[in-house]
């Protein structure tokens, strides 16, 4: 192994051991406090740029479908080549199930995701160039969360001090459009 790939090695390993969604048994919020933006019921769909090895990148359609399920909560659905979700133990069927709920923490808008018993939390945004949806690392806090209120906590601190949020890179979707 050569010099180059060693550093690429050493550089591109903490991404795939650190990168991984933050899921808890809380979310931001106990219950669905918030009413739904009925703006984003519908389909959306956007092309992911994955990559594939260590040269190349591979690029894959993914669609989110939000529905009604109450006036506070969505169900979801998660369609699209995503194979890397497939150790999660997330995908049935090639798509991604569940409900959602919006929080409001620190001016910024999120989606808890209650998907196959556990709750991951994304920043959410929806504005003219279209919609963003970022899921939070797993290690965006070094607190052991154990409550929906330590977790808005947590956030909400995350959000003031820190430089740049903690994104997981390979759960991101940006500038998603609707489609029909």
């Amino acid at each position: 192994m050569n010099k180059t790939q060693q550093l690429l090695l050493l550089f591109t390993l903490p991404i795939f051991l650190w990168g991984c969604p933050y899921d808890s048994p809380y979310g931001i919020d106990a219950v669905a406090k918030q009413d739904i933006d009925e703006n984003l019921i519908g389909s959306w769909a956007t092309i992911m740029t994955k990559p594939s090895d260590d040269i190349h990148v591979k690029e894959d359609p993914v669609k989110i479908i939000f529905s009604k399920n109450t006036s506070l909560e969505y169900n979801i659905a998660i369609t699209g080549n995503i194979d890397e979700l497939r150790p999660y133990r997330m995908v049935a069927n090639d798509s991604i199930k569940g409900s959602a709920y919006l929080s409001t923490v620190a001016g910024k808008h999120f989606l808890n995701a209650f998907i196959k018993g556990k709750i991951y939390i994304a920043e959410i945004n929806n504005d003219t160039a279209g919609l963003t949806i970022r899921c939070l690392s797993e290690h965006f806090t070094g607190k052991y969360i154990k409550s929906s209120i330590e977790l808005r906590k947590a956030v909400e601190l995350h959000y003031r001090f820190s430089a740049f949020p903690v994104y997981d890179d390979y759960f991101v979707f940006n500038n998603l459009k609707k489609v029909n």
